[in-house]
């Protein structure tokens, strides 16, 4: 099913992984339609991640950010994956709805009345990902810079062992 009412970004959820340190990724949530939409974000796990905002109001035409960060792993899962998901519920609210109007009963859905889901997996990434230029190619970049300084220097060290011969 595709979403009418939130365009959701990314598809996926992307964290950094990283033993013992905290990190965060965001998600952008943009409003299609030209009324006012309610949005609250779930996860499968809630000790683990916290998110910000959790739940808002996003004006037509307008997006919001959501970072969500993870708490410090104490150990790293054994194969990388993660079975982690995200679900962010949807659904038009009236022009005088506020922060506080956003419940939980909001998002049940009834004849009538539309509420979106849309589930998003989160899948960990590298922390501190690899140089994109293999370490073969940076060391030929040091032999070639390198010679082009050994040959920078060769004529001054000609000229040196010439002037040492002829004194």
């Amino acid at each position: 099913m595709s979403n009418t009412l939130l365009r959701i970004y990314p598809s996926e959820l992307k964290m950094p992984l990283e033993l013992r340190k905290q990190n965060s990724s965001c998600m952008e949530l943009f409003n299609k339609t030209d009324e006012r939409v309610a949005f609250k974000v779930k996860t499968t796990n809630p000790n683990k991640y916290a998110v910000r905002p959790a739940s808002g109001i996003v004006q037509p035409g307008q997006s919001c950010g959501i970072r969500v960060t993870m708490r410090a792993p104490k150990e790293m899962p054994a194969d990388y994956q993660c079975k982690d998901k995200f679900l962010v519920q949807s659904t038009v609210v009236e022009d005088e709805a506020t922060q506080k109007d956003i419940v939980p009963d909001m998002f049940r859905k009834a004849p009538g009345k539309i509420v979106e889901e849309f589930k998003m997996r989160v899948v960990y990434i590298p922390a501190n990902p690899p140089s994109p230029v293999p370490e073969e190619a940076e060391e030929e970049n040091e032999s070639l810079d390198s010679d082009v300084d050994h040959e920078v220097e060769k004529p001054s060290t000609s000229n040196a062992v010439s002037t040492s011969v002829t004194a």
